[in-house]
């Protein structure tokens, strides 16, 4: 009897367990790791012998056959090439910079799910889009209106005036990026129809202008904490409806102005818009569409220097209402009220200002 080693599986003179029905006697003795092996001291030698399984289990019987590896494994076509490796770039040499992406020029014609503006900063370019040449005749063409009616009288002033007061607010409130906003729409061109009405009945007095102002931005802020919006939306709201307002009243500087710095200030303005929108270079155009207001002024002002001064005055009030009306968020609404409407209405305050002071 052949002593088994401790650990071979069974028992130090233990027998043999009986056969199972699921298991065939052994034909040959199992061949452990360990045994049979002619020298002892060859390290190597016990990985020259495997356990052998000679019957069948239940388990062997119900597994599916393993296939062989020469069906399973993949092996690359003969002949081929093999694959490249991949090319790493390597690092540009310090001091170096990668060249600016080019962009062409923004579009107009946005959809109402990304605005020009937003477009323009996602590219990386100046949101800034100016408003045009339509537009810009669309600004003459109010201003000859705003000439013609103080030259005929207040009444005929007042229906060019109000038309522009009432763009002013809706174009203010586009332009932030609000729409719709009725209320504030609403609420601005009333402060402007409150302030009209107030300075005919004063005979046209300039401090009515700055009382519609102290009640309106007390209305708004009332309106703006009665709404359930985020606090920042209601903090928008109130600048938004806060200016529109003020710049809708201070449009009303043309009716406290005398009819002659009127119609000197809507002229000089109009010339300097369409100059403005010329296909020239930005920097040459707004030199030259001062000098052309200062030349319209001293043309329709009587050959006066006071004329042309008042006249370069008001075309500085509208540049800086042209600039405003081409940023944030320009879109072809935003160019055809705001961009029409802010240049006369920054225009107004100083109209009146040097109509009084150069006589």
């Amino acid at each position: 009897m052949t002593n088994q080693p401790y650990g071979g599986g069974y028992g130090y003179g233990a027998q043999e367990p009986p056969v199972t029905p699921y298991q065939q006697p052994q034909s040959q003795p199992q061949t452990w790791p360990g045994q049979g092996y002619d020298n002892p001291y060859d390290p190597y030698a016990d990985q020259q012998h495997t356990q052998q399984w000679q019957g069948q289990t239940w388990e062997t019987q119900m597994q599916p056959p393993v296939a062989a590896a020469e069906e399973t494994s993949y092996l690359p076509p003969q002949g081929s090439a093999p694959p490249a490796p991949a090319q790493v770039p390597e690092p540009a040499p310090a001091g170096t910079a990668e060249p600016a992406p080019e962009y062409g020029p923004a579009t107009l014609a946005g959809n109402a799910r990304i605005t020009d503006a937003q477009r323009a900063r996602a590219e990386g370019r100046s949101p800034v889009i100016e408003p045009g040449m339509q537009p810009a005749l669309l600004t003459a063409v109010l201003g000859l209106l705003l000439a013609g009616g103080a030259a005929l009288g207040t009444y005929a002033l007042l229906v060019p005036l109000v038309v522009l007061q009432g763009v002013t607010a809706a174009g203010w409130f586009r332009l932030n990026g609000m729409w719709p906003a009725r209320q504030g729409i609403a609420l601005g061109f009333l402060g402007a129809l409150v302030a009209d009405a107030a300075m005919l009945v004063s005979d046209r007095s300039p401090g009515v202008i700055l009382g519609a102002l102290g009640v309106w931005v007390l209305l708004s802020l009332v309106l703006q904490l009665r709404s359930h919006a985020d606090p920042d939306e209601r903090m928008y709201g109130l600048m938004a409806t806060v200016v529109a307002a003020a710049l809708a009243i201070a449009a009303g500087g043309y009716l406290a102005a005398d009819a002659d710095a009127v119609v000197v200030g809507a002229v000089a303005v109009a010339a300097a818009m369409v100059v403005r929108a010329l296909p020239v270079a930005t920097a040459a155009s707004v030199v030259i569409a001062p000098a052309a207001a200062g030349g319209a002024g001293y043309a329709v002002g009587g050959m006066s220097t006071d004329a042309a001064l008042m006249g370069v005055g008001a075309a500085v009030c509208a540049l800086i209402g042209h600039r405003v009306a081409s940023y944030d968020y320009p879109s072809r609404f935003v160019h055809f009220t705001a961009g029409v409407a802010l240049p006369l209405a920054a225009a107004g305050p100083v109209v009146y200002t040097l109509g009084r002071v150069l006589g």
